[in-house]
């Protein structure tokens, strides 16, 4: 763990934000690639025995083994199908509210010219879900969710299989959550299909024999999921290039459990892996130096405290700041994907931040509840990303089309001169004599 002042940030971020390319992931990624390309389903199989824990002879699953987890995870676990359930349902609430932002519409520029805007589903999505070390169930439902309510015509599912050649009996289980939640458990509009890594993402965006070909994939990886997303974008779209999570947490010191609360924060973050970025804004040395403290407090009780102490160690950091502005400013320049204020009059922060994946309000808005159960999406930009866009939505599911309806009038006469005269002010006489023929 590392504290700084913030006149050495500029330093420091300079360091940090250098982007190294990872050759030999490329290499091994574009060479399962077009393996897939070649030889299709046989490519998946290959590299599910190299790599997976089994490589399972049918890749798609049927939906009733979703059905099946959902009822025994019922059975054994029902707490767990409660919470789910709860975190599905303010999900799609908060979907169907993203949605309504989204509308078609027609508006009558002048005279003779209309122009609008359509609203168009995507038709064939995939969401890809990772199996490792940690059972990312919640990304089910922060995935799945989304392209449902924006009525996304196929859902695929793709995950790595277990020993028995089925995805992770959890991660099933959730997608029938999903489904049921909107609707659609029984209306053939999601398939699964046990495939993982960098030949999934190659399967998916390419299409096999048994594996649709997609049209956007969305979901969290490895480096080889990843470059995968990166290598085939262009022949799909993808949600984003994911880097190592992070959060930066900003504190006035004002709440007398700032202290607890922001290491306990940063332990959330950090517990993820050694390349996961938990840094925070603090007031002074003295209050950098608690937080400290309770870190060390708190690592002792954590079962995940190896990674968790990894990742403190790599790339921890607390910033002394000494003016409102100058933590503002530096916030700015991280774009973190998770921001947690927590200040005094804390809406007069809110204006002044840009970059961030989402922003946690107050102490009590703790990231990990926008991680599973509050509704908001917890797939976020990361690696500064957020300086340019924002969160997987209902939004990355839709297409926002524009259309042009003409006929005679004042406004078509001025609007097609116009075209005419910059077409040829270009030295594109076609585009003119296009524009001219119509007149």
């Amino acid at each position: 763990m590392r504290i700084i002042q913030s006149k050495e940030f500029d330093s420091y971020w300079e360091i940090e934000s250098k982007k190294t390319k990872d050759i030999e992931t490329e290499k091994s990624v574009e060479k399962i690639i077009e393996d897939v390309r070649e030889k299709g389903d046989a490519a998946v199989r290959k590299y599910a025995s190299k790599f997976d824990r089994s490589s399972p002879q049918r890749l798609e699953v049927p939906l009733s083994e979703a059905k099946r987890a959902y009822d025994e995870l019922g059975a054994n676990d029902a707490a767990l199908i409660e919470a789910l359930e709860l975190a599905a349902e303010h999900i799609k609430t908060f979907c169907e509210k993203q949605k309504e932002q989204f509308t078609n519409f027609d508006y009558n520029m002048e005279a003779g010219l209309i122009t609008g805007q359509l609203v168009i589903p995507i038709e064939k999505a995939a969401i890809y879900i990772p199996s490792g070390r940690y059972k990312y169930i919640s990304s089910v439902l922060m995935c799945m969710i989304p392209a449902f309510c924006a009525g996304v015509q196929e859902v695929v599912l793709s995950s790595p299989p277990m020993h028995d050649g089925l995805p992770d009996r959890n991660i099933l289980a959730a997608s029938w959550v999903a489904a049921e939640t909107c609707g659609v458990a029984h209306n053939n509009v999601f398939r699964i299909f046990a495939i993982g890594g960098a030949q999934a993402i190659a399967a998916l965006a390419l299409g096999t024999e048994s594996v649709p070909r997609v049209d956007f994939i969305a979901g969290p990886g490895n480096k080889y999921v990843a470059a995968a997303k990166r290598l085939l974008f262009g022949e799909v779209g993808i949600d984003f290039i994911a880097g190592p999570t992070d959060v930066l947490i900003i504190t006035d010191g004002s709440s007398p459990n700032a202290v607890e609360i922001i290491a306990a924060d940063m332990l959330g973050q950090a517990e993820h892996d050694p390349d996961a970025r938990a840094r925070t804004l603090v007031p002074s040395i003295e209050f950098a130096n608690h937080v400290i403290a309770a870190l060390e407090r708190q690592l002792t009780k954590l079962s995940t405290g190896e990674n968790a102490r990894a990742s403190l160690g790599a790339g921890g950091l607390i910033i002394v700041y000494e003016t409102k502005e100058e933590a503002i400013s530096i916030a700015n320049t991280i774009a973190p994907e998770h921001l947690e204020l927590q200040t005094h009059h804390v809406d007069s922060w809110i204006p002044l931040l840009k970059n961030f994946g989402s922003l946690f309000i107050g102490e009590h808005s703790a990231e990990v509840l926008g991680d599973y159960s509050a509704g908001i999406n917890h797939t976020l930009p990361t690696s500064a990303s957020a300086r340019f866009t924002g969160g997987l939505s209902v939004r990355s599911f839709l297409k926002i089309v524009t259309t042009l309806r003409c006929s005679f009038g004042d406004g078509f006469e001025k609007t097609r001169h116009a075209a005419e005269v910059i077409a040829r002010a270009e030295g594109l006489e076609g585009h003119a004599q296009s524009a001219a023929v119509r007149k």
